[in-house]
């Protein structure tokens, strides 16, 4: 049985949903995306990342996107930057209320997705935090590849939870531990998901699964039931690393509400404006998404 009663949803679909597609979408669709996630009650959205449009066209459209986001004072947007630039970039939008900084645990990926080592990363990381504070907003820290990496392979856990110990030292909103190719096992995410809670002196964890090999929602069931607290999940189950080999869709919103509400963990999403808006984001797509609920008949 999981620890916890109630978990917090991050709705990441505007952002790593749509950050590997081919098709670009259009701003107001994103926009509309984001309004319908308010509708069906999330209340963190992760809505764009602030980094070099050449490598993520997708996202060539942040600061027009915050532009058009709903004003609301009980929604946290969260905008994901990789360095003082897009930090920079990011503040200056006057929008974004929390900056999501991602350290890794290879330096190969790193360098690949980043253009630093691991240990630079972080530190740019434990950076953004701070500049996040200077601004009166909060900043997290995502351990990215904390379960696998695309070129370096296994991880060890001992790694992961000494980035975190150090990462927890800029104070930021929480750790958060980011499957991006989705490699981890129920096992591993209860082992590492215990070790850092009690690594990182009283910090949520926040855990962000890939559905690559079909263990997304045992890993969000085993991450829950070991205390992490926040749950990224993507609406229809869109996602990708652009510079992780393989990395299919996140968990989806619809199916992680879906497993959590039924089995007694309140979400605070209603499923059945979930689904509708996840219909919606199809057509938009012009393709099924790899989501399960909203393709199933509605129960009871």
């Amino acid at each position: 049985m999981a620890e916890n009663r109630a978990v917090e949803m991050v709705e990441v679909g505007p952002r790593d949903g749509l950050q590997n597609e081919a098709t670009v979408v259009a701003t107001a669709d994103k926009a509309e995306l984001i309004r319908r996630a308010i509708d069906y009650g999330a209340r963190r959205i992760e809505v764009t990342s602030f980094v070099n449009p050449k490598k993520v066209p997708q996202l060539v459209d942040a600061e027009e996107l915050v532009a058009m986001l709903p004003e609301r004072e009980d929604v946290t947007y969260i905008g994901l930057v990789l360095n003082q630039r897009g930090a920079e970039r990011a503040l200056a939008t006057g929008r974004i209320d929390e900056l999501g900084a991602v350290c890794v645990t290879s330096d190969t990926f790193g360098i690949r997705n980043q253009g630093q080592s691991s240990g630079e990363s972080l530190a740019a990381a434990m950076e953004i935090v701070a500049l996040a504070k200077a601004a009166e907003l909060s900043g997290q820290i995502t351990i990215a590849t904390a379960f696998g990496c695309p070129f370096e392979g296994e991880i060890a856990i001992a790694r992961v939870v000494e980035i975190a110990k150090r990462a927890a030292d800029a104070q930021p909103r929480e750790i958060g531990l980011a499957d991006t190719i989705g490699v981890g096992v129920p096992s591993q995410v209860s082992e590492m998901v215990g070790r850092v809670r009690e690594a990182v002196g009283g910090l949520p964890v926040r855990v962000h699964f890939h559905n690559t090999r079909g263990t997304g929602l045992t890993n969000v069931w085993a991450a829950v039931a070991a205390g992490a607290a926040t749950v990224d999940a993507s609406l229809g189950g869109l996602g990708g690393c652009p510079f992780a080999p393989g990395a299919a869709g996140n968990v989806a919103t619809e199916d992680v509400v879906y497993m959590l509400e039924r089995s007694g963990i309140s979400t605070g999403l209603d499923l059945p404006h979930a689904v509708d808006a996840a219909n919606w984001f199809t057509g938009v797509m012009g393709r099924p998404l790899p989501a399960m609920v909203s393709r199933a008949p509605a129960f009871p």
